[in-house]
């Protein structure tokens, strides 16, 4: 998921207004956006350099507060701290869903809960018609790379190409997605970031997104202002699922539906058979590498 936080979007808003603010630097296409961590170098858009995002006491808190309404979601808590019981959390909000849209439904709700309700309806409904739409995604934008590096990494604002063939500066470039690094599963990328994030955003704040993961090098390209294709052509849900796949790795050594030793059954399908089955409603198995865990 990419959520930016309320004290983020708030301390964001006053960016669009001023070029001159010392938390943004403008190059001609790309502007790098730093929260919290200082020591962040600067980096392009291509990713090259591979710095480190160093969290600060204000991200522990962000990952503190996201993981607490994602165990609020899911019922059940991981023992282990930081990050690493995050990505915990989120593969059981997979586990627990029965169907792609109960997962991603379930994403959007911590997504909103992130968020004083009256905040997202005067946003949607006040900032987000102005210009087409445009301010806002601009705004969105640059609060979410100011607000999400402790949860994707090092990231900066870029221009997009709208519908109607305008450039504009409301992209978002992750270099390298630590949630999806972390995660190594193609299958908690898109059903608890990529769709969750893309309905939120357009359902909750009026603004279209569309989120293109590369699964080669973990890097991400959101395009704020742009509408998701249709689930049938969307690339990314034609990917097979990672190499690095723990669950994928299983299944090939032990076969589908084959138990491992300690009784945890293991499951795996690439995103194309996890959209084929979003209509038709059968058990979330079908769709998306899914590890059944004990109760």
């Amino acid at each position: 998921m990419a959520p930016p936080s309320p004290p983020c979007l708030l301390r964001a808003l006053p960016l669009v207004a001023s070029s001159s603010s010392r938390r943004l630097r403008r190059r001609p296409t790309t502007s790098l956006l730093r929260c919290s961590s200082p020591s962040a170098d600067a980096a392009s858009p291509s990713g090259e350099g591979g710095r480190e995002y160093e969290p600060s006491f204000a991200d522990d808190f962000l990952l503190a507060f996201f993981r607490a309404k994602m165990v609020e979601e899911v019922g059940w808590d991981s023992e282990k701290p930081g990050y690493n019981g995050l990505i915990e959390v989120a593969n059981r909000l997979m586990v627990k869903g029965k169907s792609a849209l109960e997962t991603e439904q379930s994403a959007v709700r911590v997504l909103r809960s992130l968020f004083p309700p009256l905040l997202l309806v005067l946003f949607k409904a006040l900032l987000a018609p102005i210009a087409n739409g445009q301010l806002a995604s601009m705004m969105v934008a640059r609060a979410t790379a100011l607000s999400c590096q402790w949860l994707m990494g090092p990231c900066s604002v870029n221009s997009v190409t709208l519908s109607n063939g305008k450039s504009l500066s409301s992209g978002v470039f992750v270099e390298k997605c630590k949630y999806l690094e972390e995660s190594k599963c193609l299958g908690v990328c898109i059903n608890t970031c990529k769709l969750p994030t893309q309905t939120f955003f357009k359902d909750y704040m009026g603004v279209d997104l569309y989120m293109e993961p590369n699964f080669e090098d973990y890097s991400c390209q959101f395009n704020f202002g742009v509408s998701p294709p249709p689930l049938d052509t969307d690339k990314a849900l034609k990917e097979p699922c990672l190499d690095i796949c723990t669950n994928a790795r299983r299944r090939k050594e032990i076969g589908t539906g084959s138990s491992t030793d300690d009784g945890n059954e293991i499951l795996c399908s690439t995103a194309t058979d996890m959209w084929a089955t979003l209509t038709k409603g059968p058990d979330v198995s079908d769709f998306y590498c899914r590890r059944i865990l004990q109760s």
